[in-house]
């Protein structure tokens, strides 16, 4: 193999400037074994480029030849196919794969050693091996045949190395020193050599001449080396030396580190103690005012403020670790325990007879006020509390037990005085709008607390009475507790609506400044909640203790400090609704119109109320009340409605202007002046609606029930009076309903005027009503007259009947019974004559106009003109 291998070099990778440096005999797998070699090969040139070669035998000779070259760049895996049994297969994967048998496994192994270390070494590319042995791959060195070609090689190609500059330039003058250089290289040579051995010898003798002068080199190296252990020996004494200053020096630097230690803590430990004394140290003067402070007087007050404050602020300091395990601190906080439960103590009682004392000296007042409708003012009561405020605050900080026990004696207290005054206030109202005690009794009043009892009479039936008033016709539809409305006039009603404003007046700043006070003085916000578990609804306050829950001995809230207020407001004026519903019950008993008033005032006094807070006690309690006033109303606007259906007419008089359409009017116009600018004009509007479909309803069902007046007649007077009434009272919200009760008045006074005018000439209404029918019928107009029922001399005979005097005598029966049918009160007389006339002249032209179209060239006329017409109306009415 070694001869095949300089042969291949010599033959052919020589003249191509590349060293062969591993080869392998192989054949193809699976085919004719033919043999050929792959050989690895370097070039000699830069850059390196690693090739596989293909190379086989010529089949002309005995020579080889180049057949195909990889680069080693192209290579991308190597499979050995066992990396554990012997096994001569492999495959090289370049641009397809290419199946190798090698001749011996050595061989195959020497060849891949070979490819993995030019990778390794040129390429630095990732080449796969696989099923390749890994000692295989981990050996630096070959071994075998190819040791001397891969290494030896190698070394050369690492060995070689460019001439410089200047050895190119002394080569160059060496060469051209011997100018037989290049054609006689021995000479050349021979001279080299001769000269180097000159050098030889003149190093020779200049080392032996120098050795004197090495000797004494020596010597001197000697002595330098004496002089060093010198040195050194003294360098240790000195080092031992400064060992024991070191020692001193750390003895003094430990004990300067101690004392700074030691004046550190003392410097700490004398902050610790001035932290504690200033800030747990109460004065002589503070502890003095908790004890025996005077709680009575403005200068007391304020001391004993000053010094619950700084006992509240020895209490609260935050004290560093460790303060609470000294004795001398647990004292001074049991000292501090001890005086804030006993002025506590002290504070809560002193407030308890404050209390008390306003109930008793506030009752004395209650006799200056009986006579007035005013409310006695808690504004000095108020004053003098206000002084406690702070202390308040402090209690509520420090002991809420004792805050809360406060809360409820005061709430009780003043729910007592409250109720006393606020009953005697209403008593007195009741008084003003019953006129006197005695006539209070008919509305319900009984004993001295002016209670209402009982219930709202039930409302009569009406009937229509025959005589000509219309006031006396109608019994009121409003009669409530056995009065009727034509008892009362504007007067009362002014004077109830005084009073009930007045009431409202009283009691608005009575609750304000009550809410103010205990909002300043029980120290909670009305605008802003605390924090705490609140609860979707505030517990009720009738067992006498605010809602609290505690954990860990800690107070905690479930409601609002707002919520709180209106608790604790809601307990102290209990009594405020239910005397209001009872005023607004006697005043709806008095007369139901007085619900619109109520309404009204109550309804701007919610308004303002809500403006200001609207889930305040005071906004609450009076939309309740509104509410109240509201069922009120609507069950005035029911009761009118089911009067209105109940409603029976006489059937021996006329019936004129029903008693509902009068008391609408009167209920409109009361209205109106009430509700003018007012916040609840909706509810109003409503209600008109209501009331005006049902009377247009009911007139139309007394309408048909009449059996003494005409249905036209009932109908034309009581829309006409509808009409006028909205017309006067422009009321917005019914211009539908008075444009159709315009229409309905309209319609029936036509109707009626018809219907009348139809009697006075029947014979003649009925001969040209056959007239018309005829030409209905196809009968041409000139050609009636030859019908035997129609001809001339049968309209000669009807006209004879109704001479001048005849009509006369007719129309002044029919304004008779005109007059008859229509009432006085709607003075409708004079508008029903003149619609008459009119179209009793209307039907005048319509009669001759059939004479001239279906007797024409007759010379038949009426027996009297339309001039004639006009002076008989026009006398009938004067005459009567």
């Amino acid at each position: 193999m070694t001869a095949i291998k300089h042969a291949l070099q010599r033959d052919i990778f020589t003249p191509n400037d590349e060293r062969l440096l591993s080869i392998v005999n192989v054949c193809k797998a699976g085919k004719k074994k033919r043999n050929c070699f792959l050989c690895a090969t370097v070039t000699t040139e830069r850059p390196v480029q690693v090739n596989v070669v293909k190379v086989k035998k010529s089949d002309k000779g005995d020579f080889y030849k180049r057949q195909t070259a990889w680069g080693l760049r192209d290579l991308a895996v190597v499979d050995a196919k066992d990396a554990v049994k012997e096994n001569p297969e492999f495959d090289l994967h370049f641009d397809k794969v290419y199946k190798w048998v090698a001749s011996s496994t050595v061989e195959k192994n020497t060849f891949i050693s070979c490819i993995w270390k030019l990778n390794q070494r040129y390429l630095r590319k990732k080449i796969d091996f696989i099923n390749v042995s890994s000692q295989l791959l981990e050996e630096s060195v070959p071994s075998g045949e190819n040791q001397s070609v891969t290494g030896g090689d190698e070394e050369s190609v690492d060995e070689y190395q460019e001439l410089n500059a200047r050895e190119e330039q002394d080569i160059e003058i060496m060469m051209e020193g011997c100018e037989y250089a290049i054609s006689n290289a021995e000479a050349f040579a021979e001279k080299l050599s001769r000269e180097l051995q000159v050098l030889d010898g003149a190093n020779i003798q200049s080392i032996m001449a120098s050795e004197k002068q090495v000797n004494i080199l020596m010597k001197l190296l000697d002595e330098a080396l004496k002089e060093v252990d010198q040195i050194e020996l003294k360098l240790s004494s000195y080092e031992e030396m400064l060992q024991s200053v070191k020692e001193q020096m750390d003895q003094i630097s430990e004990s300067n580190h101690l004392i700074h230690l030691s004046n550190t803590n003392n410097v700490k430990l004398l902050s610790e103690i001035e932290f504690l004394v200033n800030h747990m140290d109460l004065a002589k003067g503070h502890i003095k005012a908790l004890q025996e402070g005077d709680l009575t007087s403005s200068r007391g007050i304020e001391a004993c403020t000053n010094a619950a404050d700084a006992l509240l602020q020895c209490m609260n300091v935050a004290l560093r670790p460790g303060h609470d395990m000294l004795q001398a601190v647990k004292q001074q906080q049991q000292r501090f325990g001890d005086l804030r439960e006993q002025f506590a103590r002290r504070l809560a009682s002193h407030l308890n007879s404050v209390f008390v004392h306003q109930g008793h000296d506030q009752s004395s007042t209650l006799a200056q006020h009986s006579a007035e409708l005013t409310l006695p003012n808690h504004h000095p009561f108020h004053r003098d509390l206000l002084r406690y405020a702070k202390l308040m605050e402090w209690l509520k900080n420090t002991d809420y037990g004792k805050y809360e026990g406060l809360t409820k004696n005061y709430m009780d207290y003043l729910s007592r005085l409250y109720e006393r005054e606020i009953k005697d206030f209403f008593e007195v109202a009741k008084i003003k709008m019953t006129g006197t005690t005695r006539e209070g009794k008919k509305f319900g009043l009984h004993g001295s607390s002016g209670k209402l009892t009982g219930s709202t009479s039930s409302l009569n039936k009406l009937s229509v009475q025959s005589s000509g008033s219309r006031r006396s016709q109608s019994s009121s539809l409003l009669d409530m507790g056995n009065m009727s409305a034509s008892d009362l006039d504007v007067a009362d009603r002014t004077k109830f609506d005084k009073i009930f404003e007045q009431v409202l007046s009283e009691l608005e700043p009575l609750c304000l400044a009550e809410q103010d006070f205990i909002s300043k003085f029980f120290k909670l916000q009305q605008h802003q909640s605390i924090s705490g578990t609140t609860t979707n609804e505030a517990e009720e306050m009738d067992g006498g203790t605010l809602s609290r829950s505690y954990t860990s001995g800690v107070p905690q809230t479930i409601s609002s400090e707002k919520d709180m207020i209106r608790q604790m407001m809601t307990k102290i004026f209990r009594c405020i609704e239910p005397e209001l519903n009872n005023l607004i019950a006697l005043g709806d008993k008095i007369d139901s119109f007085n619900s619109l008033y109520m309404l009204v005032k109550m309804s701007h006094h919610v308004w303002t109320a809500q403006n200001v807070d609207p889930a305040s006690f005071l906004s609450t309690t009076l939309g309740n009340v509104l509410v109240t006033v509201k069922r009120n109303f609507d069950k005035c606007i029911s009761n009118q409605m089911k009067q209105m259906d109940e409603v029976k007419i006489s059937k021996k008089s006329k019936v004129g202007i029903l008693p509902f359409v009068a008391e609408f009017e009167e209920f409109a116009a009361l209205a109106e002046s009430i509700f003018k600018n007012a916040e609840r004009r909706g509810d109003l509007d409503k209600a008109y609606t209501k009331l005006i479909r049902a009377v247009f309803v009911s007139v139309e069902k007394v309408a048909n029930e009449s059996q003494k007046t005409p249905r036209d007649v009932v109908m034309m007077e009581n829309f006409h009076h509808i009409f006028a009434t909205l017309s006067r009272l422009k009321i917005s919200c019914l211009e539908a309903e008075k444009k159709e009760a315009k229409q309905k008045y309209t319609d029936h006074l036509q109707s009626y005027v018809i219907y009348s005018l139809g009697q006075p000439l029947e014979k003649l209404n009925h001969f040209f009503e056959g007239v018309e029918a005829r030409v209905a019928q196809g009968i041409r107009e000139e050609e009636v007259s030859y019908q035997l029922a129609f001809n001339k001399q049968e309209l000669r005979k009807v006209i004879k009947e109704y001479p001048g005097k005849e009509v006369k005598k007719g129309l002044d029966n029919l304004y008779k019974k005109v007059d008859k049918h229509l009432c006085e009160e709607e003075n409708l007389l004079q508008v029903v004559w003149h619609s008459m006339q009119d179209e009793f002249i209307r039907q005048y032209k319509h009669f001759e106009g059939l004479i001239a179209r279906c007797y024409p060239g007759s010379g038949i006329t009426m027996e009297f003109t339309i001039q004639d017409i006009l002076d008989y109306c026009s006398s009938i009415a004067q005459s009567h």
